[in-house]
């Protein structure tokens, strides 16, 4: 592997909490995680990743609480299923709040959101203190990476660090689902 440091998820949100890009194990994939409120540090890991922002980005995090910034109007009753869903491998897309820039949420009224049940992400996203960004740790036209190699391989520069540890066995990455139309985007077998 490259000279892309290891760290532990401590090391990685204090990372991240200073505007860096890091690398991280998801279900199913190594994704790229930063501070979704540093437009800087979105911008980076978007130019990484060679992706327009217009495509939008998912948030993940280990409590509800920490998407609620990032949400806008919704009833109680229409949070019922993604409720029920989570924590797991299903990313809802909600009403975004009028705060939410575009160059987080791309030209897209909702924002896509997780409640991950991966437990490195869940700690990675407790010492951080909030909800982080979650994209395939890959250039947009090549494989999904599913080794810390793989990720020092695509990205020998311009990330903080990897954070140790492993894939939570799925193979396929998160379903996404629209909250207010139950219409499901990306099958979980996609």
């Amino acid at each position: 592997m490259s000279a892309v440091r290891m760290l532990n998820t401590q090391e990685a949100a204090r990372r991240m909490q200073a505007g860096e890009v890091i690398a991280y194990p998801t279900e199913a994939v190594f994704g790229l995680g930063c501070d979704p409120a540093n437009e800087q540090a979105v911008r980076h890991l978007l130019s990484l990743k060679q992706r327009s922002p217009d495509a939008g980005l998912i948030l993940i995090a280990d409590r509800f609480e920490y998407f609620q910034a990032f949400i806008g109007e919704i009833d109680e009753a229409r949070l019922q299923p993604a409720l029920a869903s989570w924590p797991g491998p299903v990313t809802w897309l909600f009403p975004r709040a009028a705060t939410v820039p575009d160059w987080l949420a791309g030209k897209h009224p909702a924002i896509a959101l997780r409640l991950t049940a991966h437990p490195v992400c869940r700690q990675l996203c407790a010492d951080f203190g909030g909800a982080i960004v979650s994209t395939s740790a890959n250039p947009t036209t090549q494989p999904a990476p599913k080794s810390a190699a793989e990720v020092a391989t695509y990205f020998p520069q311009g990330l903080a660090g990897i954070v140790e540890g492993e894939l939570g066995g799925r193979e396929l990455p998160s379903e996404i689902r629209d909250l207010l139309t139950g219409k499901v985007l990306r099958a979980s077998g996609q």
